[in-house]
């Protein structure tokens, strides 16, 4: 069915480079995973020409679904033209103001998967499902100490428990991808660590994993007009060796929130 809606809208990757998910047994796992009731109201990011859509809106009680290609829009107006619980917002999802919603279902844009991710993760939801690029699902659950450890990883942890609940081949879209996909449990909670200044937190491991070969110490001097520290080279110092002669990527997330937040201390003492 759904190769025949590609056909019948002549839709071929549409002008944004997509790929359409085809294979209806990922499409109905992705929908299960989001244990979706009539009482939820979903956030769908890049819908296409509405696979996802169309399954998503038989459970839910309001679809919002956001896309950025007007062509695409035109086919999904047409196509959810009697739904009562589908909007379809046409425009760029870093762009708009979020609607309110309790869950996000998506095939992410994987061009700007992190900007989408942060953007959500700001925003409050009970569960996310989404799709990426595997090799950025794995940098969200990936455990210190490996080379995918990132300033992803230890946002992601800030705010939300992340796992990898399926891979999907590229065969399971059309056209085809030249990259892997996985799908990522999202669930937000409070962090399990304290953070003084969570804004600050989030600027210095920006700061820290942009310097990723070079220990701690080194990387806050290096990055300091970013950190606005007051003598920072003794700032540095009073810290404890343990931390500062590691990399970023030796820190567990709460450990990197301790340096963050005894930094932050100094710097409005």
């Amino acid at each position: 069915m759904i190769d025949s809606l590609l056909d019948e809208y002549g839709v071929i990757g549409g002008d944004h480079d997509q790929h359409f998910l085809v294979d209806d047994n990922f499409l109905n796992q992705i929908v299960d995973s989001a244990e979706l009731t009539e009482n939820d109201t979903v956030l769908e990011i890049g819908a296409g020409i509405g696979n996802l859509t169309e399954k998503i809106a038989e459970t839910v009680h309001k679809l919002y679904a956001v896309e950025l290609d007007p062509n695409l829009c035109d086919i999904l107006i047409e196509r959810f033209a009697d739904y009562d619980n589908v909007e379809i917002i046409e425009g760029d999802i870093l762009d708009i103001e979020l609607p309110e919603f309790n869950k996000v279902v998506a095939n992410l844009p994987y061009s700007i998967s992190s900007h989408i991710t942060f953007k959500l993760l700001k925003h409050e939801f009970e569960l996310g499902i989404l799709m990426y690029q595997y090799e950025f699902a794995r940098r969200m659950v990936s455990p210190k100490n490996s080379k995918d450890y990132s300033r992803l990883t230890v946002t992601t942890n800030f705010f939300a428990d992340a796992s990898i609940i399926m891979k999907v081949p590229r065969s399971a879209f059309k056209p085809a991808p030249e990259v892997k996909s996985a799908v990522v449990k999202l669930i937000p909670r409070p962090a399990s660590f304290d953070v003084v200044d969570e804004d600050f937190f989030l600027t210095f491991v920006t700061a820290v994993f942009g310097q990723r070969r070079k220990k701690l110490r080194n990387a806050i001097l290096n990055t300091n007009s970013k950190l606005g520290i007051a003598n920072v080279k003794e700032v540095v110092n009073k810290l404890p060796d343990e931390y500062m002669n590691k990399r970023a990527e030796n820190l567990e997330p709460s450990e990197l929130a301790y340096i963050a937040n005894q930094l932050f201390n100094f710097k409005t003492a």
